[in-house]
């Protein structure tokens, strides 16, 4: 029951909202949860998508919070800040990319959504293209959805 208990504090803490361990008090915290539906958070994707395409890596970075994190599909280095994921993007853009989802689940918590699944990048000015799984964390701040860490991977060859 303890590992229960502690693994849905945990998850309840990940989504943004608070648990405490029975027994325990905690202050009281009022938030506001900015309403969504597993449609706004999919939108999210087809907005960073759209900020591809536009071949600009500023607009890319547009959609990540000042304090987020991306490890890339194609850099083994993780990038902590807009200056980081700029530079990874202006590498990533040359080859024009485009993302599709192939498959996906969404969670929703207050102020946080999590958007996990498998896409696939095409690229246009080489023919190329790669499968990958990828993790999107969001946060709502200052008005809108921004991306608080972004994790792609290739998927390995079977």
């Amino acid at each position: 029951m303890m590992r229960l208990t502690f693994l849905t504090a945990a998850l309840a803490v990940a989504l943004g909202g608070c648990a405490t361990a029975p027994g325990s008090t905690a202050p009281n915290l009022t938030q506001t949860c900015h309403p969504a539906s597993e449609q706004d958070i999919a939108a999210l994707f087809d907005r960073w998508n759209a900020s591809l395409q536009t071949g600009d890596p500023k607009k890319v970075v547009a959609n990540y919070s000042s304090r987020s994190l991306l490890l890339p599909t194609v850099s083994n280095r993780p990038r902590q800040t807009a200056a980081e994921i700029e530079d990874y993007f202006v590498y990533f853009l040359k080859d024009q990319p485009s993302g599709a989802i192939v498959s996906r689940m969404i969670s929703i918590g207050c102020n946080t959504a999590l958007d996990t699944g498998l896409y696939n990048f095409t690229f246009a000015k080489t023919g190329k293209s790669v499968a990958a799984r990828y993790t999107y964390t969001y946060e709502w701040k200052d008005g809108q959805w921004l991306i608080t860490s972004h994790h792609s991977s290739a998927l390995p060859e079977q």
